[in-house]
């Protein structure tokens, strides 16, 4: 009796021992709330479906974001209807995230891409420097795209080229720029710094494949990377002083025209205060924006991806969505932007995503800490029970 009430304390100890000893807890992912949703005049092309998010990334920024649905503010009133697929709203100095629909989900950029261009290469180009345009910078764009004007031949500051990327789109100005900032390897040592510098931000659902946005197989992005590009991107003055350039001047060189650079359709001039905004469009990523306004001391960003032209546009999206978030409270918030180089989640999240996945599985969970324990409490009960027996037969033998 003895040896069985040590093997049933030594048992009963093990099995109180608590469960996250070796392995981290698991959290559940938000509940799901359907974004308020507007249906486009005209349904939109299909597309492939973009990869799915892994828990990991839906851990960034914190379980309220852990969602392809709505996530905002408790007692908050209800976000806007766009028709944008994917959106977010967050305070640029604070790194507050006020609210979003899917926040995590993959989305095609389209143009919104070139911030991560400017966040990548940005402080390792010299503003002053002088650089020629070749043949094969231009020679794989289609001619319909946005452009800036370059000419093959012809040499433009850096700034320029920074100028014509952020006021027209300019396709060309940043096949220039990612050649000439990928070093010995070109332009794809140009992409290779976007990508590193998206990873280095805490920005890992983007991968990019073109410098310009353009479509290219396994590019993706989300609302939420495209809050910490626009967060890293506004914190350098020749950024903010780009982005919110009205109309710039391009001067002439040997044998080459200057020409003027007008700032295309953002929220400029359009909502009261704002500070810059890019805009995106290809068949396949729709319409996406990324911008910034100051109101009140506050300056909120918004992330928007997959809206249609009617019948709000991009532009009149963000402007709703800036407005819902400049209404509320300072102190609001679901989640927040991630800081660059940051650990980017304490512990994995459980997708339960209604209308896409069963509910997470619940209970005590069991590690090869546990097996092993319980089998070394077993064997230590069989030595036990059967040494005496093996003493006994020892004794018995002649």
């Amino acid at each position: 009796m003895t040896i069985i009430r040590i093997v049933a304390v030594a048992l009963s100890a093990f099995l109180a021992m608590p469960a996250a000893v070796s392995a981290s807890p698991v959290r559940t992912a938000a509940p799901y709330l359907p974004c308020p949703a507007v249906k486009p005049p005209v349904a939109p092309p299909a597309a492939p479906s973009p990869p799915p998010v892994g828990p990991a990334d839906l851990a960034v920024g914190g379980e309220s974001l852990a969602t392809a649905g709505l996530s905002i503010p408790a007692g908050a009133p209800m976000a806007p209807a766009v028709t944008a697929t994917s959106w977010l709203v967050a305070d640029l100095d604070s790194g507050a995230v006020l609210g979003g629909c899917g926040p995590h989900e993959h989305r095609t950029p389209a143009s919104v891409q070139k911030m991560l261009l400017a966040a990548a290469l940005m402080p390792h180009l010299d503003p002053t420097r002088v650089v020629e345009v070749t043949r094969a910078d231009l020679q794989d764009l289609d001619p319909a795209s946005s452009v800036m004007g370059v000419v093959p031949g012809a040499r433009y500051s850096i700034e320029s080229l920074w100028l014509g990327l952020l006021l027209k789109s300019g396709n060309d100005a940043a096949n220039v720029l990612a050649r000439v900032g990928g070093g010995s390897a070109g332009r794809q040592g140009g992409v290779q710094a976007m990508n590193d510098e998206a990873h280095r931000l805490g920005a890992h659902q983007t991968h990019a494949v073109t410098p310009s946005g353009l479509d290219g197989p396994g590019q993706y992005t989300s609302a939420y990377d495209l809050a910490l590009i626009a967060r890293a991107t506004y914190a350098r003055a020749d950024f903010r002083r780009y982005i919110a350039t009205r109309v710039a001047e391009v001067p002439a060189g040997p044998g080459q025209p200057g020409f003027s650079l007008t700032h295309d359709n953002t929220l400029l001039d359009h909502y009261p205060g704002t500070l810059g905004g890019k805009t995106g469009f290809t068949d396949l990523a729709r319409q996406t924006y990324v911008g910034v306004a100051e109101r009140n001391g506050r300056r909120l960003a918004v992330t928007l991806l997959g809206a249609e032209t009617a019948p709000l546009g991009s532009l009149g999206e963000a402007a709703a969505l800036l407005n819902w978030g400049f209404a509320l409270s300072p102190d609001a918030s679901v989640g927040r932007l991630v800081a660059p180089d940051e650990k980017k989640y304490d512990r994995p999240v459980a997708q339960v995503k209604a209308e896409q996945q069963g509910p997470a599985r619940t209970g005590r969970s069991t590690s090869w800490v546990t097996v092993v324990g319980l089998g070394a409490v077993a064997a230590l009960a069989v030595l036990l029970l059967t040494a005496p027996r093996r003493r006994r037969a020892a004794r018995a033998k002649p």
